[in-house]
């Protein structure tokens, strides 16, 4: 089956209205944000479109399946790309990984100064995605999916609120921080219309429930 997503974002035959954060400057200035997360008009609207459909089968799952973390050039990888994005003030070594710097984990509101406290969540879990439409999808596809730096996929968070999240969607887990609910179903849905992934009622219900507190 071949991949395909929606890469212009477009939604009732206009170009959707997304919020990306605060750009990054020549001095080293975090991005508040990842990229290129709807609003939340936009995201009911992409949610509206999703295939409602039960989660498919986990049968033949592997990590490994989705290549991570991927060569970004200038010695970084992927997961050293988002620490250097995501968090304050951050020096990195000659390797690219981080030396010193903080990072605002807003799934539960924690501030960490060690890198090793953080991990690269990936918005819509790799397992998630495999049950939601993934699975017919190339190595390469997953690869690309798994290491995207250009929608709101991957950001930094403390390590073991992303490991109580696991490969949960939203019907079974959301972040602590009830204040970051409108922000995290906004981009679950941008993640899951741009990759045509389809969703359940449970977790449509979910959704629905965390952007009526935007």
């Amino acid at each position: 089956m071949s991949f395909t997503f929606r890469r212009a974002l477009t939604v009732l035959g206009s170009t959707a209205l997304l919020s990306t954060g605060v750009a990054a400057t020549s001095s080293g200035s975090a991005i508040a944000e990842p990229p290129n997360i709807p609003d939340p008009a936009t995201a009911a609207s992409m949610l509206s479109q999703l295939t409602v459909r039960p989660d498919g089968s986990q049968d033949g799952y592997d990590r490994d399946k989705f290549p991570h973390w991927s060569n970004q050039g200038n010695s970084c990888n992927t997961r050293e790309v988002v620490l250097r994005r995501d968090g304050t003030n951050v020096q990195v070594g000659d390797d690219c990984y981080p030396i010193s710097g903080s990072w605002y984990s807003p799934f539960d509101g924690a501030t960490w100064t060690d890198p090793s406290d953080v991990d690269i969540d990936h918005m819509v879990p790799l397992a998630e995605a495999w049950r939601t439409g993934a699975s017919h999808w190339t190595q390469a596809e997953r690869k690309a999916f798994a290491n995207d730096l250009n929608s709101p996929q991957l950001i930094a968070v403390t390590d073991d609120v992303n490991q109580s999240k696991g490969d949960k969607g939203p019907e079974d887990w959301k972040p602590p921080s009830q204040g970051y609910w409108c922000t995290y179903a906004r981009m679950w849905i941008g993640v899951k219309y741009k990759y045509d992934l389809t969703t359940s009622s449970n977790e449509k219900a979910a959704l629905n429930d965390m952007l009526d507190r935007c």
